[in-house]
């Protein structure tokens, strides 16, 4: 990625650029019919990426309040996984009579998502729970089929389709469309809570923040090589977490919540990042070298236009201990965001550093689930026909995750504006992608996928 030292848009040009949107937004919104406005509670939905995060997000959404949802089409680019979602739902038995799957309304290929989105009426929703390198694709044609949607993080992972994301946002909101993203961590009630308590000041000025990802390489092949039977894009897409186009790699794709979470507690975005990491383990238990576009640890340093730092460790190596802890240091006292999973419950504050019952000042009691609080949010607004799209903080908190992972392959320092300006795209050319495309990257002679070489190269690979 070659960095733009003269950035075109800089982080306040991009916030008067939004703001300004904001006023014709609100003029659109009185001259665009309301969709699914009160009294006509019946919304169907279609699921696009049946793996097991689009499976787990159609599952909340089929348990959402006061839409009567119904999932009528499903689409994604290979028949198994489409059929095992299918198995999933239909023996879930809260939502399985809400299922109503068809053969006919089960769409396989490339421009599945087409024909799932043709199914539905303007105004029902689309799930986004494909690798993000598709997911402007699949949003813009949302848009033109005037389509509520929910798409899940991470949202891009350069700076190119990070500007797509933000125009197309604009768009939804001009024709009153309600987007959610799938950062779960804005709609723990407990972290709502905890970020208005220190935005009121209970923690005194923040100073430093601290967050820990760390757990066994899920979803990445690391030493699985290609079967011979199977084309190279049909790997890469299927094991997505190992490529950066496809996904971000790991530290996108698994770091953004927590990264999210303490960027929101500071009410800001880091303007800055520097990091290292490397591969410490570089082949498995047999000997198989690893072949993906990973590292298996990460330390990055954030910066903050205040001077305030957020320091993020990120770890994926098998038979490691999993933590998810997020810490949040002020000049008055401390607090827990996370220590477990499910964004952390319960969230802490205490008198000075020392996270201890004796300094306790509130613990949250709320024990709502994260991922269905969204749903419901999301729910609401499109019944009650209120403002809602999340995209730009979507794509903000993917761009600061970015910026982070490029820190570290590169070994450079990396600011919000060169990540948001940078012209370099992982895989540009992704609408026309059909099955028989050739693979946005390629393996060398021994199986070796380009790899991040810091100090070497002003791009990550």
């Amino acid at each position: 990625m070659n960095i733009n030292e003269n950035a075109q848009l800089s982080r306040r040009q991009l916030g008067i650029k939004v703001g300004q949107f904001a006023v014709a937004s609100a003029v659109a919104g009185m001259i665009v019919p309301a969709v699914h406005a009160a009294g006509d509670s019946n919304v169907q939905i279609a699921l696009v990426g049946c793996g097991g995060r689009g499976t787990g997000a159609a599952m909340d959404a089929l348990k959402s309040k006061g839409m009567n949802p119904r999932l009528v089409a499903m689409a994604d680019a290979f028949s198994d996984r489409l059929e095992g979602s299918l198995k999933r739902l239909n023996g879930e038995g809260s939502v399985a009579d809400k299922v109503k799957i068809t053969n006919d309304r089960k769409f396989i290929g490339w421009d599945a998502y087409k024909a799932a989105l043709d199914t539905l009426r303007p105004g029902d929703v689309a799930i986004f729970a494909t690798p993000l390198a598709f997911r402007a694709t699949h949003f813009a044609y949302a848009i033109e089929k005037k389509l509520n949607v929910f798409m899940e993080k991470p949202l891009s992972s350069d700076g190119a389709q990070s500007r797509r994301l933000l125009k197309l946002a604009e768009e939804a909101s001009a024709k009153n469309l309600k987007v959610g993203v799938g950062l779960m961590s804005r709609h723990a009630r407990h972290l709502q809570e905890l970020n208005k308590r220190i935005t009121d000041g209970a923690i005194g000025d923040i100073l430093l923040m601290r967050g820990y990802r760390m757990h066994a390489p899920v979803g990445s092949m690391r030493s699985t090589p290609k079967p011979a039977n199977m084309s190279e894009l049909e790997f890469q897409v299927r094991r997505f977490h190992s490529f950066l186009w496809a996904s971000g790699g790991c530290f996108s794709d698994f770091n953004i919540h927590i990264i999210d979470h303490l960027s929101w507690m500071k009410n800001a975005w880091p303007v800055k990042a520097i990091g290292v990491g490397g591969r410490h383990v570089k082949a498995a238990d047999d000997g198989t070298p690893y072949i993906d576009q990973n590292f298996d640890s990460y330390g990055i340093e954030y910066t903050f236009a205040d001077g305030a730092k957020m320091i993020f460790d990120g770890r994926y190596i098998d038979k490691c201990p999993t933590i998810y802890h997020s810490f949040i240091h002020g000049t008055k006292g401390s607090a827990i965001a996370s220590k477990s999973g499910d964004c952390g419950l319960p969230a802490s504050l205490f008198k000075g550093q020392t996270p201890d019952d004796d300094n306790l000042i509130w613990r949250s009691t709320d024990k709502t689930h994260p991922y269905q609080n969204e749903w419901d949010d999301l729910m609401e607004a499109i019944l009650q026909d209120k403002p809602y799209n999340e995209v730009k903080r979507g794509v903000e908190a993917s761009l600061v995750t970015s910026m982070g992972r490029m820190a570290a392959h590169t070994g450079l320092e990396v600011t919000f504006d060169q990540m948001l300006n940078s012209e370099h795209e992982f895989a540009p050319g992704i609408d026309a992608l059909t099955k028989d495309s050739p693979a946005p990257v390629v393996a060398d002679a021994k199986g070796m996928y380009p790899q991040p070489q810091p100090g070497t190269k002003t791009r990550e690979y």
